[in-house]
């Protein structure tokens, strides 16, 4: 099933229930999965049938509302505690990525400052979750036209680099780092993409690979390992990722194997940018060693499928992300243009 850009859309909400595209089953399969309860929702954000921190701040702001909805009271006080327990829950999924706890906070607030009796509260929520999915859409448009400015000026035709999937799968529709490579390929300034396979969940090869055949851009796939010989033999130009959390200082924590992408890069004189909404910036933080970083089951190590691909007796290490230093990094591009990452705080909100 051939998808373009407009309708690649991983969180809808469709008849009182969220529709997810199911990832773990792409690119073998288009399989579209119906939600009406917030556990559910978790689950999903948790087993990564929804993935990318923008997409999982828009999952979670829904799971908000499905949980309300299952609220039955009158009394406001104990409707707001229990709404304060689902968020809860749904912010232990994925404890990494910021937009989760971002979106559930701005769900929160919402119930918080309104004023009538419950069913406007939940009316509200709704209203809420649907705002942020839409202002997500246009920030990622946004990121992508800033993005252009600042890429290289040659060659004419760019060489992109990127790891794992900051596309339309992973926001509301558009995509962050892949939103750039989008806005770059529709105004001729892409030759080719070129996506990590980003082990050990693939999201390079199977998501943001099937997102660039959708559209007819030039991708090549390669393993991870690869990447720091395709920087020295001069194929790539530019390598531009996303974040699921940014401190105040820049630091940025993205999928594993980004931060020795960004160390290469660095070796290579290549410019590396991270892409990501005002929202993925954790201002709280000083930096990142204070990031808490996700540890995921080993299966995804030594299994690929059905296939046990190690053999018995190993021990497994796998976390979910790493921290790239702010010193690693060219600049940070956002909805509100791009900055260096020393000066990151001139974007905190007021």
């Amino acid at each position: 099933m051939s998808k373009s850009a407009q309708s690649i859309y991983p969180v809808v909400w469709y008849q009182d229930k969220v529709r997810l595209i199911d990832q773990t089953r792409l690119p073998g399969e288009y399989n579209v999965v119906e939600i009406s309860r917030y556990e559910d929702l978790a689950q999903a954000i948790k087993t990564m049938i929804v993935r990318g921190a923008p997409a999982i701040g828009v999952a979670a702001a829904y799971g908000m509302y499905l949980g309300a909805r299952e609220i039955k009271t009158e009394n406001r006080s104990l409707f707001i505690s229990e709404l304060e327990k689902i968020a809860q829950f749904l912010r232990e999924t994925r404890p990494t990525a910021v937009n989760l706890s971002w979106a559930t906070a701005r769900m929160l607030k919402a119930a918080y400052e309104t004023v009538g009796d419950i069913p406007t509260l939940k009316a509200t929520l709704l209203a809420t979750a649907q705002k942020i999915q839409q202002e997500d859409l246009e920030t990622c448009q946004a990121i992508g036209q800033h993005g252009l400015t600042v890429l290289p000026e040659n060659p004419a035709k760019l060489n992109i680099l990127t790891h794992c999937n900051t596309g339309s799968l992973a926001t509301a529709g558009y995509g962050t780092a892949l939103g750039v490579i989008r806005a770059a390929w529709s105004t001729d300034r892409l030759a080719r993409v070129y996506a990590d396979e980003t082990r050990p969940r693939l999201q390079g090869a199977k998501l943001t690979a099937w997102e660039c055949v959708q559209e007819n851009i030039p991708v090549t796939v390669i393993t991870d390992n690869m990447a720091a010989h395709c920087l020295q033999q001069g194929m790539i130009h530019a390598v531009i990722v996303g974040a699921d959390r940014i401190t105040a200082n820049g630091d940025t924590a993205n999928k594993i194997g980004t931060y020795s992408l960004a160390i290469v890069a660095q070796y290579h004189n290549i410019p590396f940018f991270v892409a990501a909404p005002l929202s993925t910036i954790d201002f709280s933080l000083s930096d990142g060693s204070q990031i808490p970083i996700e540890q995921r089951n080993p299966v995804e190590i030594y299994q690929i499928g059905e296939t046990v691909i190690c053999p018995r007796g190993v021990e497994y290490y796998n976390p979910a992300f790493d921290v790239t230093p702010a010193s690693l990094i060219t600049g940070i591009i956002t909805e509100k243009g791009t900055v260096k990452p020393q000066d990151l705080i001139t974007l905190k909100p007021a």
